[in-house]
């Protein structure tokens, strides 16, 4: 069956499309399709995306969009919409509006009856979540935790006596302390810390808190991880 996009130009709508966390065979056709058809392309980081976008060879203007200039470019992009233009919005990797650049993009558009749909694909969250092997049929996501100790505890009191499987977001540098302070907070619950999903050195270890703990202090932790914690009632 022919696409509806194939041969046309897309109706003015506002695409938010996942794109891949790794490895760039996870792309869907449906988003290579929407990305090629569109007028405009907002990216987190330009640089990244032209990268992705050189690879499958396609050529379209992009708008930085990123936390620092989503109060200023947002409102463009929205004025592309009523200009009759179609945009697509991507992070760096995996679903936009997701720990990422898009809420407050997706709400306006929503408040203006703006056109607007999302092309699915990859999630480090939802992987991570699904070969921690704790249970995934029903948790939180919390993204990053802040970076002072005080306030990262506050926020992790918040779901200490959940019965929901909790996912964050952790940079290398903050991952050891915030495994010290989930430790504190939780106890020594079983865990899982997943990095480099989808990419040749994939990476998911498991087992309680101070297991993890231990083994990040002994190594020094590369790239961007997820780590999920098992519920109060595990």
């Amino acid at each position: 069956m022919a696409s509806k996009l194939e041969g046309e130009a897309p109706p003015p709508t506002l695409y938010l499309v996942a794109t891949p966390i790794g490895n760039l065979a996870d792309i869907t056709l449906r988003a290579l399709e929407v990305l090629r058809a569109v007028d405009v392309i907002a990216s987190e980081d330009t640089r990244k995306t032209g990268l992705l976008l050189k690879h499958f060879d396609i050529k379209k203007p992009q708008i930085a969009f990123h936390e620092h200039n989503e109060a200023q470019a947002g409102p463009r992009l929205i004025a592309l919409v009523q200009e009759g233009k179609s945009v697509a919005v991507v992070s760096d990797a995996g679903t936009p509006g997701v720990a990422d650049p898009g809420f407050t993009l997706v709400r306006r558009a929503a408040e203006l009856g703006l056109p607007v749909t999302m092309i699915p694909g990859p999630s480090a969250l939802i992987m991570a979540l699904v070969l921690s092997a704790l249970p995934s049929h029903s948790f939180t996501f919390r993204g990053f935790a802040p970076r002072k100790p005080g306030k990262r505890r506050s926020f992790l009191e918040v779901d200490r006596d959940s019965p929901h499987t909790l996912v964050f977001y952790e940079t290398p540098h903050r991952l050891r302390d915030f495994l010290a302070d989930a430790l504190l907070v939780y106890g020594d619950r079983p865990a899982a810390v997943a990095n480099e999903l989808t990419k040749l050195f994939e990476n998911v270890q498991r087992g309680s808190l101070s297991e993890l703990l231990a083994r990040v202090e002994a190594e020094e932790p590369r790239g961007e991880f997820v780590v999920v914690i098992g519920p109060a009632d595990a």
